[in-house]
């Protein structure tokens, strides 16, 4: 590595005099952001990012069955920011891993629903149709699926998969086309394709999806 390339990530400490604006967080003007953010977002408070973030949410929700604290379930949350899900929901236990998440967790609305029931329960009363992703008997590819502007796409824990109970309360289960000789996709790869195919049919005349 040449002597004047650098690995550090962001920028450094803000040169004075500082902006006065509030969204601006006084310690990160001070000592430097070091974040996996956007350049505009830099030296910005949590609140203040999130805050910006809520004028623009999709009209997708994500839910995650969670039974065996799956690492993937980071990864899952990691894509939700990028492709700017309304909200994420884990259905069962609160714990997960959160080292796949990057701290991009801190930048969504995270939903805790303690199981299949009650989660359908709070979908149904809010008009959201659930779609499962999961390559069961009788699923429909997403690439030719019209997905629901408003909806939830629900992931399986890896493995197992999407559960019965959620299937059967699911209007569609969309499956994700595959080439090669593996059964099925990791949740974290999965979920960025589901999330990526609703953005392509809903997002793309607003930017170039």
């Amino acid at each position: 590595m040449a002597p004047d390339q650098t690995t550090d990530v962001g920028v450094g400490p803000h040169p004075e005099p500082w902006p006065a604006e509030a969204h601006f967080d006084p310690e990160l003007l001070a000592e430097g952001d070091r974040r996996n953010v956007l350049d505009r977002y830099r030296y910005w408070s949590v609140d203040a990012i999130v805050a910006d973030l809520d004028h623009g949410r999709h009209g997708f929700h994500v839910a995650i069955e969670n039974w065996e604290h799956d690492f993937n379930i980071g990864s899952v949350i990691r894509n939700s920011n990028a492709f700017l899900a309304s909200a994420v929901h884990i259905i069962g236990p609160h714990r997960w891993d959160r080292r796949g998440a990057m701290s991009t967790h801190r930048y969504l609305h995270l939903h805790h629903h303690a199981d299949v029931d009650a989660f359908v329960i709070w979908a149904a009363s809010e008009g959201l149709p659930i779609v499962a992703i999961d390559n069961v008997d009788g699923s429909v590819p997403i690439e030719s699926t019209a997905l629901p502007e408003h909806c939830v796409l629900l992931f399986g824990q890896e493995g197992p998969g999407v559960s019965n109970a959620a299937l059967a309360a699911a209007r569609a289960t969309c499956a994700i086309t595959q080439f090669g000789s593996t059964r099925s996709l990791n949740a974290g790869v999965a979920s960025g394709i589901a999330m990526y195919e609703w953005c392509r049919q809903h997002v793309q005349s607003e930017t170039d999806i």
